[in-house]
């Protein structure tokens, strides 16, 4: 158990807390106890590396006009019914460059990004024009765009050209096939939309539903 819980550490880069770790070596059909997981880590000293200091990228405090928050108002029931937009900032060995995502709301999963030096408004058009293309969704997505703070990523990146060369292969090999979402029962983005998909096609699938209140 020791070695797989080792080599499970290694493979995710430090990323992945006993949680995750726990879900993966059931995955693999060991029966532990997350608590025995989470001493053995301790123990080896490979608990997962923290994030550092929380920094704002968004400016919320502004006088243009702000919609409707529908995102907290919706029941997803499939893909492509609602994208999650995010900004988050990687530091580089001289200088901090910018990664706007966008998230599907329902399977977590990056279908698009764009990085940049600057917050431009560029930024997160880039991306969201990079998901449209890719994902070619239907009519009634609703768009939302976080106006919260987000954190620094660890990286290992001499400067933007290494970074950008690189990201595409951690976001689509890493993060949407192997990393496992608590969210979604511990599977991968990828793995996640394809049991989605094979529910769907045996039934009839729905939209999502909206919910309003009166005053």
């Amino acid at each position: 158990m020791r070695s797989a819980i080792q080599q499970i550490a290694v493979e995710h880069r430090r990323r992945y807390g006993y949680r995750r770790i726990t879900a993966e070596l059931r995955r693999r059909g060991m029966l532990v106890n997350h608590k025995r997981v989470a001493r053995i880590m301790r123990e080896d000293n490979l608990l997962a590396v923290q994030p550092r200091q929380f920094v704002v990228t968004t400016d919320s405090d502004h006088t243009l006009e702000v919609y409707l928050n529908l995102a907290s108002r919706m029941k997803l029931t499939g893909i492509d019914q609602l994208w999650v937009a995010d900004i988050t900032y990687i530091r580089l060995k001289v200088e901090f460059v910018y990664l706007a995502v966008i998230l599907d709301g329902f399977s977590r999963k990056v279908v698009g990004w764009a990085l940049d030096r600057t917050l431009a408004s560029r930024l997160p058009i880039t991306a969201l024009e990079q998901a449209i293309g890719q994902r070619q969704p239907p009519k009634g997505l609703i768009h939302h765009s976080d106006r919260g703070v987000q954190y620094a990523c660890e990286n290992q990146y001499d400067d933007l050209g290494h970074l950008r060369a690189n990201i595409g292969e951690f976001i689509e090999q890493y993060y949407n096939r192997q990393r496992l979402h608590s969210a979604l029962g511990y599977c991968s983005p990828d793995e996640f939309e394809r049991k989605a998909e094979h529910a769907n096609s045996a039934g009839e699938s729905r939209s999502a539903s909206m919910r309003f209140f009166h005053a």
